[in-house]
């Protein structure tokens, strides 16, 4: 009997492929957990307009995200700290400060795990932070880190 998964099944199939399985196991498992439906016209067309829907939400999502990488590479994140001797800084300054600084100042929410920084910026001065927004596009936002007076 054909199928179309509603579910990822181990073993037998991933969400929305369409597959051959046994009869019996389509209607005693398949069918009554959910997991699967029977693959006739009706359920077969549905799911290729649902393909073609989740296709043009990925294009307007990635087409976001080249706006969002366009705006963020034209803005500087400005932020101050204590600082000792030779510019460094008491303390770090975050991915979460960062995060709220842009936040605040200039109305972008980004997430602050999206942020590519191993660890703190411990100096004064600016540095280019990478920003992950989606699989193919990566920004890079300049952040400077100005001594408090």
């Amino acid at each position: 009997m054909k199928v179309i998964f509603l579910k990822d099944v181990k073993g037998k199939g991933k969400k929305g492929e369409v597959k051959n399985v046994a009869d019996g196991y389509a209607h005693n498992f398949l069918l009554k957990q959910g997991l699967a439906v029977e693959a006739n016209n009706a359920n077969v067309k549905s799911l290729e307009a649902q393909k073609k829907k989740e296709n043009v939400l990925a294009q307007e999502e990635l087409q976001h995200a080249k706006e969002l990488k366009d705006q963020l590479e034209k803005i500087t994140v400005e932020l101050s700290a204590k600082a000792g001797e030779g510019g460094r800084l008491f303390g770090s300054i975050t991915t979460k400060q960062i995060a709220e600084q842009l936040q605040k100042k200039h109305s972008i929410k980004i997430d602050k795990r999206k942020m590519e920084l191993s660890e703190g910026i411990r100096s004064l001065g600016h540095t280019k932070l990478p920003v992950k927004l989606h699989p193919e596009v990566t920004a890079t936002l300049t952040v400077h880190v100005a001594e408090i007076n």
